[in-house]
């Protein structure tokens, strides 16, 4: 590798370490890599076997001048550097570093995002692989695989959406981002940005139940005495619970108050139902049964199940939801005497007057 200036290469050593935001050790770490595996190509291109022999290079930090250097069985070092790189070495060295610069650039945004999984972020529509989806992040690109979208949500190219950091995985690329929209975690995020009571722990999320495009429901608690969880979790005429809902595309919210009592916990777990009559069958296998009234029963149930699924899932109990049936009107007995009255006294007054004229 020619020999730079002192000042050049210092300076483009780094310009290149700031643009890629790593330090100024790794790119010359990689630098020595980068150099060591272009020798091999070179090498074996020419059909020279460097057998088993350790094979180092070393890069001057403050010149640029580089040196290839191959350790013998005797453990000597010895300088093969060629005269000049050829043409073809070059090109193999500019594209392994290129390479193993943008694989220790991913790293440390990765090593940054690490820190940040479990909240919100931002980002873009990218690109779509199948069902999954590519989203710009802005320093790094994550993915949303497909159990991670709201089912029916439609997204579209270019889309500014809020998503949840779940987590960094392997993958067959290496380590990716991967993002979600259907995580329990997502609402709650939601509610704490949304909620400045919740970010405050003045109130709490305690039991979240969702089914993800359809309804969720949370129940939460007061940490602050003087302080209505649910009020403050749903706003000034409904604003910040409405705030929630449309980030998640109109899925309904349930907010309840929570409460240690299983048998209020399920009450209000099957809201919007109303005048619901819980009986705990066994507290150990956690079964319970409750009664509604005919005209509350398909709330209670909700479509398809759904209310009272979500229901058992936040109160964890299992529930049998049957209806009242409705007592049938009877006539006061006071009606069926006047009635019994008014027969006799017409029949005797037919008798009088079929008396009157047989005189």
């Amino acid at each position: 590798m020619p020999q730079l200036p002192k000042s050049e290469f210092l300076q483009a050593l780094t310009a290149l370490a700031s643009e890629r935001g790593i330090s100024t050790d790794v790119v010359l770490e990689q630098l020595k890599a980068a150099m060591a595996a272009a020798y091999r190509r070179e090498a074996r291109e020419q059909g020279i076997e460097l057998g088993e022999e350790e094979l180092t290079a070393e890069v001057n930090s403050e010149t640029g001048e580089a040196q290839i250097f191959r350790v013998t069985e005797k453990g000597k070092k010895e300088d093969v550097t060629p005269p000049g790189f050829s043409r073809i070495a070059a090109q193999t060295f500019r594209q392994i570093f290129r390479q193993k610069t943008r694989e220790a650039e991913k790293e440390a945004v990765l090593s940054a995002f690490e820190e940040r999984v479990g909240q919100l972020v931002s980002g873009v529509i990218l690109r779509f692989d199948g069902q999954a989806a590519r989203v710009d992040l802005g320093k790094a690109e994550a993915i949303l695989p497909p159990e991670e979208r709201i089912p029916g949500e439609r997204l579209a190219l270019s889309q500014r959406l809020t998503f949840l950091l779940k987590e960094i995985k392997e993958g067959p690329r290496g380590r990716d981002l991967v993002v979600s929209r259907s995580a329990d975690e997502f609402v709650r995020r939601l509610f704490a940005r949304e909620v400045p009571e919740i970010a405050s722990s003045s109130v709490e999320i305690r039991l979240i139940a969702r089914l993800p495009g359809v309804r969720t429901k949370i129940a939460v608690a007061s940490r602050t005495s003087g302080v209505d969880p649910v009020g403050s979790c749903v706003g000034q005429k409904g604003v910040r619970v409405q705030a929630v809902i449309n980030e998640l595309g109109g899925e309904k919210i349930d907010v309840i108050p929570w409460t240690d009592d299983s048998t209020q916990l399920i009450a209000a777990a099957l809201s919007p139902a109303k005048n619901v009559s819980v009986t705990i069958i066994d507290l150990k296998m956690k079964r319970a049964k409750v009664r509604v009234p005919q005209d509350q029963l398909p709330l209670a149930i909700g479509k398809e199940g759904q209310n009272v699924q979500l229901a058992s899932r936040l109160a964890d109990f299992s529930i049998d939801v049957e209806g009242l049936e409705e007592a049938q009107p009877t006539e006061p007995q006071e009606k069926e005497e006047t009635k019994a009255d008014k027969k006799v006294t017409k029949s005797q007054v037919q008798k009088e007057q079929e008396a009157q004229k047989a005189a």
